[in-house]
């Protein structure tokens, strides 16, 4: 009997603590249904294939982030990759974009895309990414993104994602940091 792996990865982002309909249901068979108030869909591909996972945005949180990221993502897919984070340096292992949150940010969003062409995976496979920020302020959130949209343009992953605030990394010359998990069709 084959066996299905059920993975939810949830980041709840400017929301607040809004209750009632944000709760799932069992139908007859004992799988959960999601109440109408949720938005759902499925990614597609221009071969018809669809991707195994669920985008989930319920209207009881908030829509202002999920034009770069969803809130659930629910999948039965039964292969994964794990990224490891991935952080400003090029194939020499020399730093690239020395003090500037821009270049570093696109070199970051450039080795992860080197990491999804290594494995074959389209960046719409990622179900989740953390992006770790060295001294976050609001103003870096913008040039963090726009460096993503640089490096995968409409492909962007529109993935559940939480964006850290963080000291420091693991070198004090790196101020960014991106780690994925991915899902397969």
């Amino acid at each position: 009997m084959k066996q299905k792996l059920y993975i939810i990865f949830i980041t709840l982002v400017l929301t607040g603590n809004k209750k009632g309909s944000n709760e799932t249901i069992m139908d007859e068979g004992g799988r959960r249904k999601h109440l109408s108030t949720f938005q759902e869909k499925m990614y597609k591909y221009g071969n018809g294939a669809c991707l195994p996972m669920e985008i989930v945005n319920p209207k009881t949180l908030t829509d202002k982030v999920t034009s770069v990221i969803s809130h659930v993502v629910v999948t039965t897919a039964s292969k994964l990759a794990f990224i490891s984070g991935q952080v400003s340096v090029d194939e020499t292992g020399a730093l690239v974009g020395s003090g500037d949150y821009y270049a570093q940010a696109i070199q970051v969003f450039t080795n992860l895309k080197y990491a999804l062409e290594a494995v074959r995976a389209d960046p719409l496979y990622i179900a989740k990414m953390n992006i770790f920020v060295v001294n976050h302020n609001p103003e870096l959130i913008s040039i963090i993104f726009d460096a993503g949209f640089y490096v995968f343009g409409p492909n962007w992953p529109k993935t559940a994602s939480t964006y850290i605030g963080v000291q420091a990394l693991a070198d004090p010359e790196w101020l960014i940091e991106i780690d994925a998990i991915v899902i397969f069709p």
